[in-house]
């Protein structure tokens, strides 16, 4: 079977001979797999969101059948040694952490530039519809397509993009204590991505990855009533304009962790798929019985736990469980439910790539 055709039948519900399959790595990872494989790591950077050009070297030694470029402010994720503030005004810090494969590095937010509400009066985001932006998806879709399914992942939508402009604990507060506040952050995020979203649909991508991490380990971060509130009617709306502009793009949601309060209302909005089905979080049976009629899942390999703790067989064993739940209709595209990361022993990733 094609790449893209498994994905295509599996987003349809439709069996294939294999679960798709697609994942993404930590820059470190990522150079212990390129070597691995004895892969020139030219093209590869501090910044698994793709926000400057990947090869896909990795991707396509790997089997993988979706490759996907990110776009929007979460491409600041990951970037040199440095502190560094970045386009959106977002300052950000080093922190090193140990592996017993090695050192690596994650950058964390160092200062909000609207910590302070009076620097909203004037702020601008970037601009959303500078052709520079979209110039790595532009390239993918031509590039790849034919073969492989595309993914434009505009991942931070709102409330990520948000708090990292106000700051979470002030944000946090602002919903119950300044609403206006909230609201008129809130549009300087929804604005910009649902720009992004509708050129990017416009593009001809054949999946939106939107989403905001709404849950924790065992319940939502907020109550899901303002969830309801402040985020709902917005991502409705990025949505219905996303599929007006390209009725047959399919929109994954992106959340970590516990967010089963907000199933349904993703499902009515417009969701087709769910990422990244924690198992830590959320029970794969569960989820397949009451909404595996009305989505997808994309994910469900744990990088928490099953990849960086296990063994191989632990992995193959997961997968098998996760074929039978998750994918039992169709449905699945299998994927560890985040980057695979520095502290993952390579016999265990190893084990999850397809043979073929």
């Amino acid at each position: 079977m094609e790449k893209r055709e498994r994905v295509l039948m599996a987003l349809d519900h439709q069996k294939t001979d294999r679960p798709p399959f697609q994942a993404t790595f930590t820059p470190e990872f990522a150079q212990r797999l390129a070597n691995f494989f004895q892969i020139n790591y030219a093209h590869v950077h501090h910044d698994p969101h793709n926000g400057r050009w990947n090869g896909y070297e990795l991707e396509k030694v790997t089997q993988q059948d979706a490759l996907q470029a990110g776009i929007g402010w979460f491409t600041n994720y990951y970037h040199d040694t440095k502190p560094y503030t970045d386009e959106w005004g977002v300052s950000w810090k080093t922190d090193k952490y140990s592996t017993p494969f090695g050192e690596g590095i994650y950058t964390n937010i160092l200062e909000a530039p609207l910590g302070d509400e009076k620097k909203l009066n004037g702020y601008a985001a970037p601009d959303p519809t500078r052709p520079d932006l979209y110039k790595n998806l532009g390239r993918l879709i031509k590039a790849y397509q034919s073969e492989y399914y595309i993914i434009a992942r505009i991942h931070c939508t709102i409330f990520e993009t948000a708090w990292a402009l106000r700051g979470f604990e002030k944000l946090m507060m602002d919903f119950y204590l300044n609403s206006d506040l909230a609201d008129e952050i809130l549009e300087i995020a929804y604005g910009y991505h649902a720009t992004v979203a509708k050129k990017t649909a416009e593009m001809g991508a054949d999946m939106i990855w939107l989403g905001d991490d709404f849950g924790a380990q065992d319940a939502m971060l907020i109550d899901p009533e303002l969830w309801r509130i402040f985020f709902k009617e917005r991502m409705a709306n990025l949505i219905s304009e996303v599929k007006k502009t390209k009725p047959d793009i399919k929109i994954a949601y992106h959340t970590d962790g516990n967010v089963y309060d907000i199933i349904p209302d993703l499902i009515e909005i417009g969701v087709d798929v769910l990422n990244p089905v924690q198992t830590e979080s959320m029970d794969p049976v569960l989820l397949q019985r009451k909404y595996g009629k009305n989505l997808c899942f994309f994910g469900g390999i744990a990088v928490q736990s099953t990849l960086p703790k296990g063994k191989p067989s632990d992995v193959i064993h997961e997968f098998k469980f996760l074929l039978q739940t998750l994918g039992k209709d169709g449905g699945w595209i299998c994927s560890p439910t985040h980057h695979v990361q520095l502290d993952t022993p390579m016999e265990n990733f190893l084990a999850l790539v397809p043979s073929s």
